[in-house]
């Protein structure tokens, strides 16, 4: 900033896990500005600056900041204090969610497969019965 006569910071990332989180929110405590590239836009971009597929550092790095430069990014909306414990409570209930859905599924299957008159006999396999029967 100071080589430049500069007065602002826009740093640019390209959010492919989840590690840029953590110095997104280091970065904008200290007043500095964090900003989000599309993944697939870096592809395409380094694609067609050089026409070779290769991935290293140093290229990404030049072709993320060319792309913060022309005002390719998004703004990522990083919530703060009880709006954070939210969100990842949100996604914790979802993922339970999921894997409860997947369990059933997997238990229907091996009803089907290992006792088709299963279903016959008990109307739902939840049951308290029906636990204590399998």
């Amino acid at each position: 900033m100071a080589d430049h006569v500069c007065d602002h910071v826009v740093f640019g990332v390209e959010p492919t896990g989840h590690y840029w989180m953590n110095l997104a929110q280091f970065l904008r405590q200290h007043g500095i500005d964090v900003v989000l590239v599309n993944p697939l836009h870096v592809k395409k971009s380094k694609e067609l600056d050089d026409n070779n597929p290769t991935k290293n550092d140093h290229k990404d790095a030049r072709v993320i900041s060319q792309l913060v430069k022309d005002g390719r990014y998004s703004v990522p909306n990083i919530p703060k204090d009880v709006y954070a414990e939210l969100r990842v409570g949100m996604n914790q209930r979802e993922r339970l969610l999921e894997d409860i859905k997947r369990v059933q599924v997997r238990i229907h299957n091996w009803l089907d497969r290992f006792f088709p008159e299963f279903t016959e006999v008990f109307r739902d396999w939840e049951g308290k019965a029906v636990l204590v029967c399998l």
